[in-house]
């Protein structure tokens, strides 16, 4: 598994945890940035990991800013990404689970270091459940963005 990940100033401070976790894990990843806490606009650094899956380069991404809502919705922008906006871990579960989700958002200013541990553990660990209801349901995301509804 090879993961790319990306903060802004607003998620930097969880960063070294989210690496420390990833190492211990024997888990391949690539910092996308930011690499400092001097304030940054979220959207380059969310661009720069959401291409990178889609890509195929990388397997998952994490993004973190201060709630999170703002790389989530430029991750959602790219074609081939389905962004979950988790706060808690049955949430970070049922978007790999439901929505075959490739790409995690959180907010540093939401949660701290042991809760985003989980929650990132409960995302990289559950695998799509392939189930027909859930796998068209996103096949039907798929198609928005082939008929350019989604760019």
């Amino acid at each position: 598994m090879k993961i790319a990940i990306g903060t802004d100033h607003g998620g930097f401070n969880l960063k070294p945890v989210l690496k420390e976790y990833l190492d211990k894990k024997g888990i391949e990843y690539k910092d996308f940035g930011c690499y400092g806490p001097e304030s940054v606009d979220y959207n380059e650094y969310a661009l720069a990991v959401s291409k990178a899956v889609a890509s195929g380069e990388y397997d998952l991404g994490i993004l973190i800013c201060g709630t999170g809502i703002g790389m989530s919705i430029v991750a959602n922008k790219v074609k081939g990404i389905r962004c979950g906006h988790c706060h808690d871990v049955f949430s970070a579960r049922m978007t790999r689970l439901h929505n075959d989700a490739n790409v995690l958002a959180f907010g540093e200013r939401v949660i701290g270091p042991g809760l985003m541990i989980d929650i990132v553990e409960a995302f990289i660990s559950t695998p799509f459940s392939g189930n027909e209801r859930h796998e068209r349901r996103v096949n039907k995301i798929k198609a928005l963005e082939d008929e350019n509804f989604v760019k």
